[in-house]
């Protein structure tokens, strides 16, 4: 049994352009809004990028299937929808807030100099990315195969007969 290939947007350091938006998110404080929306579009370029992967593996896997327009279909579905939810829109807005919320707080509580909060912001809103990453997997996980994958059945599985 061999070992098997690295998936280049889930096993090497591209994945980590998946949390641009949250770093982004982190930095609002301190950078331009530009510079913020940029970082959503490194996210979604890797979303979209993994999303044509898992479509042209499943296109090699099942050359010969005769479902395999549905199976391609439901790898980019399945990985677009979980990546967009998993790795931009739930993180982006659980950092979005929690930044606005301590920079509020700390405008509110303390009385450091605004570039003070601001830095102390960002840096909150830095160290929370790895703590949000799994229960956040982990719910998208719950969700998808509470809706949708009800519809095609988990990836790689043959499709449900309807």
């Amino acid at each position: 049994m061999g070992t098997a290939e690295p998936d280049l947007y889930r096993d090497t350091w591209v994945r980590y352009l998946g949390y641009a938006n949250e770093v982004g998110e982190s930095f609002r404080p301190l950078v331009p809004v530009p510079v913020v929306w940029a970082s959503y579009g490194v996210a979604t370029a890797y979303v979209t990028a993994d999303a044509i992967d898992k479509g042209r593996k499943a296109a090699t896997a099942h050359a010969q299937d005769p479902a395999r327009a549905t199976r391609v279909g439901v790898a980019v579905v399945d990985t677009f929808v979980w990546q967009s939810l998993a790795s931009v829109a739930i993180p982006g807005i659980t950092i979005n807030r929690l930044c606005a919320a301590s920079l509020a707080a700390l405008g509110a509580l303390t009385r450091w100099p605004l570039p003070v909060r601001r830095w102390t912001t960002t840096a909150l809103g830095l160290a929370t990315i790895p703590l949000i990453i799994t229960p956040i997997d982990r719910t998208v996980d719950f969700l998808m195969d509470s809706s949708l994958r009800k519809l095609y059945g988990p990836p790689g599985e043959p499709p449900a007969p309807h």
